[in-house]
């Protein structure tokens, strides 16, 4: 990060599905850039996403399998995947997208603030395995953000957000509660803090983190709660990404 900056080049948002972090997007992607970058320290935004990445997947083999007859390459009949390093690839993916933004773009973090998001369960090694697919390049300038939910919490959301009409919309998305159980019941983010309040270590760099709780839902049509929280956890990471 340029210290001159008064914005963070990437914040890496994370935490059980449904937890609140798409709300907190959508409510920085609509609020005034003076006041973005002012109250929370967020510039022009520039998302990666892996669920877009992954719902791909599902439409590809669908169509594989329905239209013309062939295997499917990514999942299993149930929607699995087949595979367990396909989580891995997902992070890397969202690593080269990163890496062809500074490559094309030198003076990128000038305007743009990169939000990164993912979830991750313990099933597939969750956030001890997909932090070392994300390069040094990216750890480097990262403050992390980890919407703390319970799991009967991202439940709940889970099935309320969901929208058979829209399965493909970032914010209307939902798994089976099968599903959900199965990959992201357990979460190992306090094991993956290693005690440390303020910092992870992922390969020895040091990325400042916080924790934004959202069991009582200020993110669901409470938009004064949302931003006041908002701002307040932000306002501790910025000192942490300074301090640095």
């Amino acid at each position: 990060m340029t210290v001159e900056n008064d914005t963070f080049d990437v914040l890496v948002l994370i935490g059980r599905p449904a937890s609140g972090n798409r709300e907190n997007t959508d409510y920085l992607i609509h609020t005034p850039p003076e006041v973005r970058r002012d109250r929370f320290h967020i510039a022009d935004l520039d998302m990666l996403d892996d669920f877009p990445m992954l719902w791909a997947w599902f439409e590809e083999d669908h169509i594989l399998t329905e239209k013309l007859g062939q295997p499917r390459l990514h999942t299993d009949d149930d929607g699995y995947f087949k595979y367990d390093y396909l989580w891995h690839l997902l992070i890397e993916r969202l690593s080269l997208e990163y890496y062809k933004r500074l490559r094309d773009h030198p003076a990128y973090h000038d305007h743009s603030t990169t939000l990164v998001e993912f979830a991750r369960g313990s099933e597939h090694g969750g956030y001890h395995a997909a932090f070392p697919h994300l390069t040094d390049d990216l750890l480097s300038r990262a403050a992390v953000l980890y919407v703390r939910v319970s799991f009967e919490e991202s439940l709940r959301k889970n099935r309320r957000r969901f929208n058979p009409e829209r399965p493909d919309s970032i914010l209307e998305h939902g798994l089976p509660d099968e599903k959900l159980a199965r990959i992201y019941r357990h979460d190992d983010w306090d094991e993956f803090c290693g005690g440390d309040p303020d910092f992870l270590n992922v390969r020895s760099i040091r990325v400042p983190y916080v924790v934004f709780e959202n069991e009582d839902d200020v993110t669901t049509e409470q938009p004064d709660q949302l931003a006041a929280r908002l701002e307040t956890v932000l306002g501790r990471l910025w000192e942490l990404r300074r301090a640095d």
